[in-house]
């Protein structure tokens, strides 16, 4: 086991114990394989399930793993003709998502565009199923929110090559008013209410970003 192995193994459960305290349901896990497998297990067969943009849920297979499995899948990639597939995700039955950054201490902190990632999260979906790297760990909040606006949303916003917003052309923040910002709102999950509706998976590998 590597350095940043035990470091993880060490940082990633204590992690879990907070988010417990802020009654998020909380899972450490080693693997993206495990991770994987944990995220089916708590989605229970007939769901209907969405996602909002995340890398993550790509690299662990779990895309994938559920356009093959019992589910009804709403894919915004995919619409039928006439679909508003991402307000058709505020009602489904698991909604699956990565975080921007988690604190420590149990916060999630997360920037959107649109907004209807944050909007199931908060509320809608019967449940939530949060899937996040080690990566994405940070000391405070406080910490959490410049991870999510100078780390996350500038590369994230390469995914978008005609934004025009200052990231886009330099890589950093600029804390821009650009029409195509990707960083509209900024939401701090403190607590989950009603306890338990949002899961978090947290794997000790680097994922998304």
């Amino acid at each position: 086991m590597t350095a940043t192995q035990i470091r993880n193994e060490k940082l990633g459960p204590r992690v879990v114990d907070a988010l417990k305290s802020r009654h998020f349901e909380a899972f450490y896990v080693q693997t993206k394989a495990q991770a994987l497998q944990k995220a089916l297990e708590l989605i229970p067969a007939g769901d209907t399930v969405s996602w909002g943009g995340s890398l993550t849920l790509q690299e662990i297979g779990l895309i994938d793993a559920l356009k093959k499995g019992d589910y009804t899948v709403l894919d915004r990639a995919n619409p039928k003709p006439g679909e508003d597939i991402a307000r058709m995700a505020l009602t489904c039955d698991t909604y699956l998502m990565s975080a921007n950054a988690i604190s420590e201490d149990g916060q999630l902190v997360n920037v959107d565009g649109n907004g209807n990632r944050l909007a199931a999260m908060i509320f809608g979906p019967k449940s939530v199923v949060v899937i996040a790297g080690v990566n994405k760990i940070v000391k405070t909040q406080k910490d959490a929110v410049v991870r999510a606006r100078t780390i996350a949303a500038p590369i994230n916003c390469q995914r978008f090559p005609d934004n025009r917003t200052p990231c886009n052309q330099t890589g950093e923040c600029a804390d821009c008013k650009s029409v195509d910002s990707i960083c509209v709102q900024i939401v701090t999950t403190r607590l989950c209410r009603p306890a338990g509706r949002i899961k978090v998976i947290l794997v000790g590998e680097s994922l998304g970003f």
